[in-house]
């Protein structure tokens, strides 16, 4: 596991950690009756006759709603989560991620704070490799760690971009969309290429080249709320290499009503060593 698998920025890469398997799931349909099919060239029913709507254009706008930046997510898969909100009313936005487990040569937990200008992290470090390690034992302070904006400015694990709010970038995997169907109510799915996933933060690039055609044709669910706002989106990626496969999960609440982060308190706060800098760069 590398440090920058941690993504602050965030997410992205922390969950796609190799060698660490997430059961695959099939995917299942709504009762007897065939359901449309939505392919890259158009829209058409299992009999070839148009269909009114497009299920595709439905899951692009599902992602509207996240460039209002008010909205709290998850992310789940390799034996990594990561929840939180964002709140651009307030420019503020705060994660908790984890990575790894008891058994784990390193697990990592993170607690996250954004309130522009300011950022903060709370990290604990343990497992055999923190344990051996003084330059990460003495990050493991038990206080957040005041981030000097200057040394995380374009940094995707430290910082956050406030014009860029989504975490997973999902309005840049529904772009990939090469195949959709509908399976019931505000349920959708079928393939999407991956191939720009680093680009939306959901994936890193290592993974999607180990894929190598199967980048092309991933299998995904997705669910959409009453409101037609995306809530879910899961990503079935198939074994690759020496990586087996695993489920990438995502989902979407609370739009439009989160609440803003909280700043941590004053006496709960020091300035950030060099060792933190270095350990995410």
């Amino acid at each position: 596991m590398t440090v920058r698998r941690l993504g602050a920025g965030l997410v992205a890469a922390a969950l796609i950690t190799p060698a660490l398997a997430a059961c695959a799931s099939g995917t299942g349909t709504a009762g007897s009756t065939p359901s449309p099919t939505v392919s890259a060239s158009g829209t058409v029913s299992a009999s070839g006759a148009p269909v009114a709507g497009d299920a595709k254009q439905a899951l692009l706008d599902s992602t509207k709603e996240i460039s209002n930046g008010n909205f709290r997510f998850t992310l789940a898969g390799a034996g990594s989560t990561a929840e939180g909100l964002v709140h651009q009313p307030s420019q503020s936005a705060a994660m908790k991620i984890a990575i790894g487990g008891p058994s784990s040569d390193l697990a990592m937990k993170l607690d996250v704070v954004h309130f522009k200008p300011d950022s903060w992290v709370k990290l604990e470090l343990s497992g055999p490799t923190a344990d051996s390690l003084p330059a990460i034992k003495q990050l493991n302070l038990g206080k957040y760690q005041h981030l000097d904006q200057n040394r995380i400015k374009g940094n995707r694990n430290l910082g956050f971009d406030f014009e860029k709010v989504d975490p997973a970038g999902s309005a840049v995997l529904t772009q990939g969309i090469t195949e959709v169907r509908s399976t019931g109510t505000g349920a959708y799915a079928g393939t999407i290429d991956v191939t720009k996933a680093a680009e939306a933060g959901s994936l890193n690039a290592a993974t999607i080249a180990a894929l190598g055609t199967q980048a092309k044709t991933v299998p995904f669910t997705a669910k959409v709320d009453p409101q037609g706002r995306l809530s879910e989106l899961v990503l079935q990626l198939p074994a690759a290499g020496q990586t087996a496969a695993q489920e990438i999960k995502m989902t979407y609440s609370d739009y439009g009503a989160a609440t803003a982060a909280q700043k941590p308190p004053a006496d709960q706060v020091v300035e950030a060593p060099a060792e933190l800098y270095s350990l995410f760069n």
